[in-house]
C-alpha cells in the first residue's frame, strides 16, 4: 500500500507539471518529479531522522535514483533544492544512468578519463580544469563520493571541486568499486590507483604532484582519511596500474567519515550497523561486524596514523544518526597524538550531511583550509 501511495503521488505531480509520459517510460536521470520533500519524509523516513536511505525507500529503486540528485545514496532536503539541470545538448546527457549537473562556463570537464583497472574493468574519473591555462603547475583536489560504499557515483563530485578550481586548483572526481562488486580493500585500492595515475600524468594536466588534496563525505570521508594515513602501506595499494608512482596525499578534508567500526557498532543507538547486511558488514565481506576483528583493523584509518601524515580538516554533525560523531573525534585525537595538524569542527544540530553542510561558512572553511595549506593565496 505504501508503495502504491508514493507512486500515485509522484504520478500526480508529474501530471500537474504537464508531463503525460508514464513513469516507466522516462529515462531514470531525466528531471526528477516535483514531489515535496516533506511528502517523501512522511511516507519513507522510517526512523524519523530527517532523511531517507535506499534501504528505507519502499518505492521503485529507479525513482530513488532520480530523486537522489547528488548521488550520495541518501535523500535529504539538499536533493530537492538542487536547481541545476543537465545540458540536454551534450552527447550522452540523456543516456540511462547519466546524472550530470550543468557545468559552469569558467571550467572545462574531461569526462570518463580511464585511470586504471579494477576487477578486470576500466576505472574512470572526471577531471575539472580551469578554462584559462596556468603558466605553473597547479595543486589538485580529488573528490571521493559517499553512499555507504554500496552506492553513489562520481557525478556529484563535479560541483564539489568547482569552487577549488576557481581558486587555482585542478579538480578530479573518481569512481571506485562498490561492495556489490567487491569487498574491501578494493575501494581504497581504486582510490590509490587514481592518485598514482594523476601523478603519472602530472605534465599532461599541469599538476603539482607535491600538492594533492583529497576530500569526501561519509564513506568517501572514510576513504580519504585512509588515503591520508596509509601512504606507503603496500597491502592497500592494489594492482590497478602506475605502480612506480606514490599514492600519498598532502591534505585531507574528511566529512563525517566512519573510522573505528568496533566503537561505531557498539555506540548506543548505532548497534544496527553490526548486523549482517549493514553497509559496514558488506564492506568487510558480510557477517556481523564484530566477528571481523582483522577487517575492522584493516579498514580503520587510525590504524595507520603516524607523524608523517598530512593535515586534516574533519567536519561532523552533532546529531548525525548514521555515523556517530565519536568516529571523527577518535580520528582527530589519534592525529593530534601523533603531532599531525588536525582541525575538528562539529556542526551543532547537523545530521548526516544535509543543508547545514551547504552553508557558506562551512564550504568556505574547506576552501580556506586547502588554499592555506597549499599556499595558493589568501582565502576570501
Amino acid at each position: 500500500m505504501k508503495n502504491s501511495l508514493l507512486l500515485t503521488t509522484v504520478l500526480s505531480c508529474l501530471t500537474a507539471c504537464g508531463s503525460a509520459v508514464p513513469l516507466q517510460a522516462q529515462s531514470p536521470r531525466q528531471q526528477p518529479p516535483r514531489i515535496p520533500f516533506a511528502e517523501v519524509l512522511r511516507r519513507e523516513d522510517a526512523n524519523g531522522d530527517g532523511k531517507v536511505t535506499k534501504a528505507e525507500f519502499k518505492a521503485a529503486v529507479r525513482l530513488f535514483e532520480r530523486l537522489d540528485r547528488n548521488d550520495d545514496g541518501v535523500l535529504t532536503r539538499e536533493d530537492f533544492a538542487i536547481g541545476e539541470r543537465p545540458n540536454a545538448n551534450r552527447p550522452g546527457a540523456n543516456r540511462p544512468g547519466a546524472n550530470r549537473s550543468a557545468v559552469p562556463d569558467d571550467v572545462t570537464v574531461l569526462r570518463d578519463v580511464v585511470f586504471g583497472r579494477g576487477g578486470g574493468r576500466d576505472l574512470t574519473m572526471h577531471l575539472v580544469l580551469p578554462k584559462e591555462p596556468s603558466d605553473k603547475p597547479l595543486p589538485l583536489y580529488v573528490w571521493v563520493h559517499g553512499g555507504g560504499w554500496q552506492g553513489g557515483t562520481k557525478e556529484g563530485g563535479v560541483r564539489q571541486v568547482v569552487p577549488l578550481v576557481r581558486r587555482g586548483f585542478v579538480g578530479a572526481t573518481i569512481e571506485y568499486r562498490l561492495t556489490g562488486e567487491a569487498p574491501f580493500p578494493a575501494q581504497i585500492e581504486d582510490c590509490k590507483c587514481a592518485i598514482r595515475y594523476l601523478r603519472a600524468q602530472a605534465s599532461k594536466y599541469n599538476l603539482d604532484v607535491d600538492r594533492i588534496a583529497v576530500g569526501g563525505s561519509s564513506a568517501g570521508g572514510h576513504l580519504v582519511a585512509l588515503l591520508g594515513t596509509s601512504g606507503g602501506v603496500e597491502d592497500l595499494e592494489g594492482s590497478g596500474g602506475w605502480a612506480d608512482q606514490s599514492s600519498r596525499v598532502q591534505a585531507v578534508v574528511d566529512l563525517y567519515g566512519p573510522t573505528d567500526f568496533k566503537t561505531f557498532v557498539t555506540t548506543p543507538g548505532y548497534e544496527r550497523h553490526n548486523q549482517d547486511g549493514s553497509p559496514e558488514s558488506k564492506l568487510l565481506g558480510g557477517g556481523e561486524v564484530l566477528n571481523k576483528p582483522e577487517g575492522i583493523k584493516q579498514v580503520n584509518p587510525i590504524t595507520y596514523v603516524d607523524q608523517d601524515d598530512p593535515p586534516f580538516l574533519i567536519i561532523h554533525g552533532s546529531d548525525d544518526r548514521t555515523v556517530p560523531p565519536n568516529q571523527s573525534e577518535l580520528m582527530h585525537q589519534a592525529l593530534r597524538a601523533a603531532k599531525v595538524e588536525s582541525t575538528l569542527h562539529v556542526i551543532d544540530g547537523a545530521g548526516h550531511g544535509g543543508p547545514k553542510f551547504s552553508e557558506p561558512k562551512i564550504r568556505q572553511m574547506q576552501i580556506d583550509f586547502l588554499v592555506r595549506t597549499f599556499e595558493v593565496g589568501g582565502a576570501n
